[in-house]
């Protein structure tokens, strides 16, 4: 059976966003079908890594933060957080559970907070908390001495790649290789088992050296 086309696409989704996939096919239909298709395919496998890091950011942020503050280390009182929006998204998450009807426990409220939240505890409003306390993220020893700008420079373009792929966006003109690469440095430094591991199930390397010759020019 011959291949949905970009026509039949545009039915399904928007004119709007088959737009870009035929610009890069020059216009033929068949063509930017299959770079839809490979968009999507390359968007579900960059979910392991992706969701890998991000529970494992997390959690170490709140073992290491916890040890030196408490487990309620993110309350204002603590005075840990030095950025006004993450004071706000800690409410919100702290309502997402009365509206459930679940216990408000250190728990529930770190697992309700965005990516965002956490790619913030790395901006230059932190430097201090990074050099007392959060530079023990990293249980690998070639993770000493790292600067806090090594983290926040690779999570912001993680979060908005993440975002992308979260509401469907075309990645394909992205430096997917290096985002990637990224990430799993990123993984490497916290905790190398948690690497280890996300190689296993990794679907990305294999996919992205099948298509490659076909995507658009990488841009950020």
């Amino acid at each position: 059976m011959k291949a949905a086309s970009a026509e039949r696409l545009a039915e399904w989704n928007s004119d709007e966003r088959m737009r870009r996939y035929l610009t890069w096919a020059g216009q033929c239909s068949d063509r930017a079908a299959s770079l839809y298709a490979i968009n999507l395919q390359l968007s579900e496998s960059l979910y392991v890594p992706l969701q890998t890091l991000e529970i494992l950011l997390r959690n170490r942020i709140h073992h290491v933060l916890a040890a030196a503050h408490g487990p309620l280390w993110f309350e204002a009182g603590t005075r840990v957080l030095g950025i006004p929006r993450q004071h706000e998204q800690l409410r919100a998450a702290a309502g997402d559970l009365r509206r459930q009807g679940r216990a408000i426990t250190p728990g529930g409220i770190i697992s309700h907070l965005t990516f965002g939240f956490w790619t913030m505890m790395f901006n230059k409003e932190h430097e201090v908390l990074w050099q007392q306390t959060l530079h023990r993220i990293s249980a690998h020893p070639a993770g000493r001495g790292l600067r806090r700008k090594q983290f926040s420079t690779p999570l912001v373009r993680i979060r908005h790649l993440r975002n992308r792929i979260a509401h469907h966006e075309p990645i394909l003109h992205w430096p997917l290789q290096q985002h990637h690469a990224d990430m799993m440095q990123l993984m490497e430094w916290i905790a190398p088992e948690a690497a280890k591991w996300c190689r296993t199930h990794d679907r990305f390397p294999p996919l992205l050296a099948r298509w490659s010759h076909q995507l658009p020019r990488s841009t950020d």
